[in-house]
């Protein structure tokens, strides 16, 4: 999973970044700091996992990771190639989502790029940027499938469905909110395309210290919140400056100091967690005494492709899966407890794995 961090220049990107991948990403009080895109793996944490590790005492102990990328500043005419806007832009395409990070504090000393603090202003100007590159994009389409309609016909119907969404976009309107309009054949054809609009997004509201003790209070917060409301998008209170602080403290530190803060969960955790229900992804975990392991994978998968996510051979010859629920495992203590209760279940090809499944794959090739 890759999410792309963006925002306009000084907005907090970076240091958010850094905060959460302990990667380094320079980060100063001037505009394009951040000329090409950092890359951070982080692990997920995963208490399942953990406690799988406490009982069996691996070798190795893996847990799923995501992939964060600092992308460079944004400033308007972007999508014209103003500032690093080309750059800016192609990064944002490989990425399966966006975090998009607005400032919501106020500080003198840290300039912003457009003169005051204004979130909307701000997601605006970000959201324009990336609909006016879809505009480019969907007269490319229009182009290629008004060409081939010359020799087959069924393509003027891509041409309409992609004229339709032109005259959205120049609107003012993501291609997100252009799915709702149409049936999901049509939404499918749209999904083809590499359109900035389209991907999901998660607001990721930077506070100072005071106004993150209290998120509710701050006028500033209060416009994302409704605003992402709007789009039907998530939106996660941080302290970049503050998840610095705890980042560089020792892993035992940790958990007393967000305890201290009144803090349930950092930063990371949380914007884990909302970019796996944004994407739509669970985990189902192998273990035993060589390695415990969390997978990522998307909700709905049936067994035989998550068994591929850990060998094609695994999904080409699979037999049947072994299947304990790692609540029921956890709450009866040990497997000889779970078999005992015929809580192992034995499933087949259709089955649907679900988030915390403890699988082993049985498979002949």
């Amino acid at each position: 999973m890759k999410l792309g961090i963006v925002g306009l220049p000084n907005v907090g990107k970076s240091t958010l970044f850094n905060a959460i991948t302990n990667a380094g990403a320079e980060s100063a009080n001037y505009p394009f700091c951040t000329i090409d895109p950092n890359v951070g793996i982080v692990t997920v944490p995963d208490s399942r996992l953990d406690w799988l590790s406490d009982f069996y005492k691996p070798k190795k102990t893996t847990p799923a990771v995501v992939e964060f990328v600092d992308i460079a500043g944004l400033v308007k005419g972007a999508s014209r190639g103003e500032g690093l806007g080309n750059k800016f832009l192609a990064n944002i395409r490989e990425c399966a989502a966006i975090v998009h990070v607005v400032r919501c504090f106020d500080d003198d000393n840290v300039i912003h790029v457009e003169g005051s603090t204004d979130p909307i202003r701000d997601m605006d100007i970000i959201d324009l940027e990336l609909i006016m590159a879809d505009v480019e994009m969907a007269d490319r389409r229009i182009d290629k499938a008004r060409k081939a309609a010359k020799a087959d016909k069924k393509f003027n119907h891509e041409a309409e469905v992609f004229e339709g969404l032109r005259d959205w976009l120049n609107d003012g309107k993501s291609a997100r909110s252009y799915l709702a309009e149409v049936d999901e054949e049509d939404g499918a054809l749209i999904a083809t395309s590499e359109l900035l609009s389209l991907k999901p997004v998660i607001y990721a509201a930077n506070l100072d210290e005071d106004g993150f003790a209290d998120p509710s209070s701050v006028a500033y917060y209060d416009q994302v919140s409704q605003r992402a409301a709007a789009e039907g998008a998530q939106v996660i209170p941080v302290c970049a400056k503050l998840e610095a602080e705890i980042a560089e403290l020792p892993a035992g530190e940790k958990a007393m100091f967000l305890e201290d803060l009144g803090i349930a969960e950092s930063g990371l955790d949380r914007l884990i967690r909302a970019s796996y229900t944004l994407l739509g992804l669970i985990s189902f975990l192998t273990s035993g005494e060589d390695e415990c392991r969390a997978w990522t994978i998307t909700k709905g998968t049936r067994a035989p492709q998550a068994a591929g996510k850990i060998h094609t051979d695994f999904e080409r010859g699979f037999i049947r899966a072994e299947v304990v629920s790692f609540a029921d495992l956890e709450a009866n203590g040990t497997m000889a407890a779970v078999k005992e209760k015929g809580l192992l279940r034995s499933e087949g090809k259709e089955y649907v794995v679900q988030d915390g499944d403890i699988i082993l794959f049985r498979f002949n090739v």
